[in-house]
């Protein structure tokens, strides 16, 4: 196996700082000892969720994304809040997105959603035990929709559900048991 060595950082400087990302640009020394720039989308940690009802549903939210500017399927997911950990987070993002009170979790992974350009990681549970309630999302409009695997599988055939977190959402499901 290959010695592969870190890039190191000469200089660093914010490009831009929003409300939800910020962009670094940093000046970077190759181990072939070259220099180039690295652009960074610097993210805060997220949460996933694969919520299944007693008779084995998949909750999903679908929702319009601006940056690929159309609806899309999910799985509910959104950020850590500074001092929240990820269970928490569970617990307010399902509440906000799709009104249930999770009862139980469990974790199954942890990944980078893009490594080549954003720090964004994310942070995938099972939650069950669900209680129905009323979604709370205010800066969002979402419609909670639910599907068995079939169903599920047959809208990643037709485009609906396109993004990498819910495919991988589906997998972890599929081999749940």
């Amino acid at each position: 196996m290959a010695n592969i060595q870190a890039e190191r950082t000469l200089s660093s400087e914010t490009v831009y700082s929003g409300s939800l990302i910020s962009v670094r640009r940093d000046e970077v020394r190759l181990p072939n000892g070259r220099t180039t720039a690295r652009e960074i989308v610097v993210h805060p940690d997220v949460v996933a969720m694969v919520p299944i009802l007693p008779d084995n549903r998949i909750v999903f939210v679908r929702q319009y994304r601006k940056a690929v500017d159309r609806v899309l399927l999910e799985v509910p997911a959104g950020g850590i809040d500074p001092g929240e950990t990820p269970e928490d987070a569970v617990r307010r993002e399902m509440k906000e997105e799709t009104g249930y009170g999770v009862g139980q979790m469990r974790r199954l992974a942890g990944f980078y959603t893009s490594p080549g350009f954003t720090t964004e990681f994310m942070y995938l549970y099972e939650v069950f035990d669900l209680a129905p309630g009323t979604a709370t999302e205010e800066n969002d409009e979402l419609e909670v929709v639910t599907l068995n695997m079939d169903e599920a599988w047959s809208r990643v055939r037709a485009g609906e559900i396109a993004d990498a977190k819910t495919l991988l959402a589906l997998q972890f499901a599929g081999n749940l048991g």
